[in-house]
């Protein structure tokens, strides 16, 4: 409570606030190279008390932000995707932007640096059809890691742990300025020519010492170096770098493996927790495969994922999931005898990540930090597809062919 008015205090929040904290979940440098993420449009002083989740920009969506008096859409694809000279509201595009800066609503993407992180796109898929002991199915490749030993005075300890975290070591996801360190005793004895910042020529030293280890990415080794030896006090430091080996258990990376919680399923019935779990679209759920194929693991990818095909052809799922897969590639992936598949609406896999993501801002925002934010997630079904006729799902014995 607020002593003088004897009201609730509640933190104001600004967009960069927002922005720095879905970076900090979706790092923009974790984005494919051709991909355009980040704040498209705002003013990161601007106060934020509504944020808008959808898969498209599109300009119904950016309509309902505006009616809703939003003040963020956060949108998975991105406006622009090529570089533009102007947008005018004579464009499709234009015309969403135009409705979102004259209702002073900023516009922040997430897109494949959301598909492969945690929490992100893929994971909400997976979890939303109850996939459990979840992994990637190509992990992402993480930055060379060095490790660094120094041994420095109990008393300058604290300076080299300084010099070393500015340099930029012992950062660890969301943690910086990480560090061990373990005290005992260093020995030496100053030979002639030395300048000793402790001990006397001749003489045997005992010192306390402070050995302190600190991770750092490999790249920037000779700037850690140079950082600790410059703030170190003695004039031949003993310390050594080794590289770490990547233990290869990532959990970002692309695509989510799982298994079906209760060990086993049939293909028929997780079509059906399949179309119980997305959004209704005129897409409906596809299926290729035997409907009482028994099924334990499962794979899926978020968004266009054909590119995978080979990949999990390799693996040990028993169903792959997916969306936008072509009559050649998956006839082609049937023939060899893999896994099932099942072809879903772009727009309906991905849309699973918004209530997720609308979580965790009310997390972090509300409960963290008190304030005074509403995310909800868009209304609107922009999947392309509207209606269709006939299509009836042709008898089993008609696709022995594969």
């Amino acid at each position: 409570m607020d002593a003088t008015t004897g009201t609730s205090a509640h933190t104001e929040i600004t967009l960069k606030d927002v922005v720095d904290l879905v970076h900090g979940w979706y790092p923009p440098g974790t984005a494919d190279s051709w991909d355009r993420v980040g704040l498209v449009h705002g003013d990161l002083a601007q106060p934020v008390r509504r944020i808008l989740l959808a898969v498209d920009p599109t300009p119904s969506v950016a309509q309902e932000a505006a009616e809703w008096g939003a003040d963020l859409l956060i949108v998975h694809h991105p406006l622009f995707l090529k570089g533009v000279h102007g947008f005018t509201t004579e464009t499709p595009k234009g015309r969403t932007l135009h409705t979102l800066a004259r209702a002073g609503c900023a516009l922040l993407a997430a897109h494949t640096n959301a598909d492969q992180a945690v929490g992100g796109v893929s994971e909400s898929l997976a979890l939303a059809l109850g996939l459990e002991d979840l992994r990637p199915i190509v992990p992402a490749e993480r930055p060379p890691l060095d490790k660094l030993t120094v041994l420095v005075p109990v008393e300058d300890a604290d300076r080299v742990r300084a010099a070393l975290a500015d340099a930029g070591a012992g950062r660890l996801g969301d943690y910086e300025a990480a560090s061990f360190t373990v005290e005992g005793h260093g020995r030496f004895r100053p030979m002639r020519g030395a300048s000793p910042a402790i001990g006397t020529v001749g003489e045997h030293e005992r010192v306390d010492e402070a050995r302190i280890e600190v991770v750092l990415p490999a790249s920037r080794r000779a700037d850690v170096v140079r950082a600790m030896l410059a703030v170190h006090p003695y004039e031949e430091p003993a310390y050594d770098v080794v590289q770490v080996a990547d233990p290869g258990i990532s959990m970002t990376g692309t695509g989510r493996t799982g298994v079906v919680a209760g060990g086993v399923t049939t293909l028929a019935d997780l079509a059906a927790r399949v179309a119980e779990v997305l959004p209704p679209t005129a897409h409906g759920v596809r299926v290729a495969g035997d409907p009482d194929r028994e099924v334990r693991r499962v794979a899926v990818c978020g968004g266009a994922g054909d590119f995978l095909l080979d990949t999990v052809l390799q693996g040990d799922a028993d169903v792959y999931l997916t969306s936008d897969l072509r009559h050649h590639p998956a006839s082609e992936f049937l023939e060899h005898g893999g896994p099932a598949l099942v072809d879903v609406a772009h727009w309906a896999a991905e849309w699973t990540w918004l209530p997720a993501l609308e979580a965790r801002l009310r997390a972090a925002l509300v409960t963290d930090r008190g304030a005074t934010v509403e995310a909800r997630v868009s209304t609107r079904c922009t999947d392309p597809w509207t209606f269709r006729t006939g299509g009836d799902v042709p008898h089993p014995d008609a696709r022995r062919d594969h």
